[in-house]
């Protein structure tokens, strides 16, 4: 896909779903027991893994991976500090992305308890597309966001940064959002929503911003095991390539999730 594409419209690259609007692209996260040193008391380095089956890999609500199936997994490093570093992957829709056919985001930052009952995260994550064609395609984005808890109620206001980059077309891109998750009492349900808002380059609107919502829900089959089913949608329009041929890269869709933490 050039970056390029239909009159009025701005060209969307993909990212982690550190911020996906997508509920349940990818698996949550379950610490793994810590490493222990010789003499076996645990030390303060803790590792986790995810990895996920998607129907769709949806940022956003834009569809990265051509309404395919997506395999999508990662890595994280943190410590008692609360500082961490991790990996994410995905695959992708070489064919209308047009970024190659793999995502890998490398991130950083630091998470935990701010005040009563209201616990932060902020750090920075690097894009990047290993296989893509030749040009600009990798970026930087800076995020932070708020959470808290309120009985089966959990709730988490958002914001990423993507600075003026060559990748963005000169440009930056600001998206803010909301997430509510709710466990459904004496049930492995729980039910979750979300709003984000993009201004900026990563849209595919002719005015440079947009809304996306979705709404879900989840079913852990064990402390490692969760399906999922969520309705995702964005604001946007049919983008028409150079060729004359075009692809809707925001329509509404029932997004499917089987994920796996460790």
């Amino acid at each position: 896909m050039d970056k390029k594409v239909s009159e009025g419209m701005n060209m969307l690259t993909s990212v982690r779903g550190l911020f996906a609007a997508t509920l349940f692209a990818g698996a949550a996260l379950a610490a793994t027991p810590a490493f222990a040193d010789d003499a076996g008391v645990p030390s303060d380095i803790t590792i986790s893994g995810n990895a996920a089956l998607v129907t769709e890999y949806r940022f956003r609500g834009v569809d990265l991976s051509g309404g395919d199936i997506a395999v999508q997994g990662g890595v994280d490093i943190s410590h008692s500090s609360g500082f961490y570093v991790g990996t994410w992957g995905s695959s992708l829709d070489e064919d209308t992305v047009g970024y190659g056919h793999t995502e890998l985001d490398l991130y950083g930052g630091w998470s935990g308890d701010i005040a009563n009952g209201i616990s932060g995260d902020i750090g920075v994550i690097y894009y990047a597309y290993p296989n893509a064609p030749a040009g600009d395609y990798d970026y930087v984005e800076f995020y932070g966001s708020l959470s808290k808890t309120l009985g089966p109620v959990d709730g988490t206001v958002g914001v990423a940064y993507a600075p003026k980059q060559d990748s963005l077309g000169g440009t930056d891109n600001l998206y803010i959002y909301t997430d509510l998750g709710v466990s459904v009492p004496n049930t492995p349900v729980s039910l979750k929503g979300h709003v984000g808002y993009t201004d900026g380059y990563l849209t595919y609107t002719a005015d440079g911003d947009a809304f996306d919502w979705s709404i879900g829900a989840e079913f852990a089959v064990n402390s490692n095991l969760s399906v999922g089913v969520s309705y995702v949608d964005a604001q946007g329009s049919r983008t028409t390539f150079g060729d004359g041929s075009s692809y809707n890269f925001v329509d509404g869709a029932v997004v499917g999730s089987l994920s796996v933490s460790f």
